[in-house]
């Protein structure tokens, strides 16, 4: 039987510009229909806005500081107990926290229009670096859900 590859940290390899691993998984996510060069493109024309306008940062320290910012501690899972449904409050997986990150970040970038990609990204970017911005407003919504719901910890097993 064929050796079979599987989607792992192990095969992912650092870009060439930052060397970074999470660059290159950042602009895996970003990536539609397999066009990783646009992606790359997009996300190198981000950085290049980054570090014309934030100039007492490294824009490689703005990007991890903001997916650092975004990545949420909690949320709620829905559990079901005797028949009837609770929104649970549990931890986050790490992996789980970057995943979301990259997903809350892109989501906030695509959802806004009229500007091209690059400028929306880096507009993005360097909100969450700021602690601000549609992602943040998404992490604490979801911390506040999870604040809310407190009293059914108990139920987290």
């Amino acid at each position: 039987m064929a050796k079979r590859f599987t989607a792992s940290s192990s095969q992912l390899k650092p870009d060439p510009k930052y060397h970074s691993r999470l660059v290159a998984k950042f602009v895996n996510c970003l990536m539609w229909d397999g066009k990783k060069s646009i992606a790359s493109k997009v996300f190198y024309d981000a950085m290049d806005i980054i570090a014309g306008k934030i100039t007492d940062n490294e824009p490689l320290e703005v990007f991890e500081t903001a997916i650092e910012n975004v990545r949420p501690m909690l949320e709620v899972r829905s559990k079901r107990v005797g028949g009837a449904s609770y929104q649970v409050p549990m931890q986050v997986r790490p992996k789980r926290q970057q995943s979301l990150a990259f997903r809350w970040i892109l989501a906030a970038t695509r959802g806004k229009k009229g500007k091209p990609m690059s400028v929306r990204l880096a507009t993005e970017l360097m909100d969450a670096f700021r602690k601000e911005g549609a992602a943040m407003t998404t992490r604490e919504n979801v911390h506040r859900m999870a604040e809310a719901n407190k009293a059914f910890a108990h139920f987290a097993w």
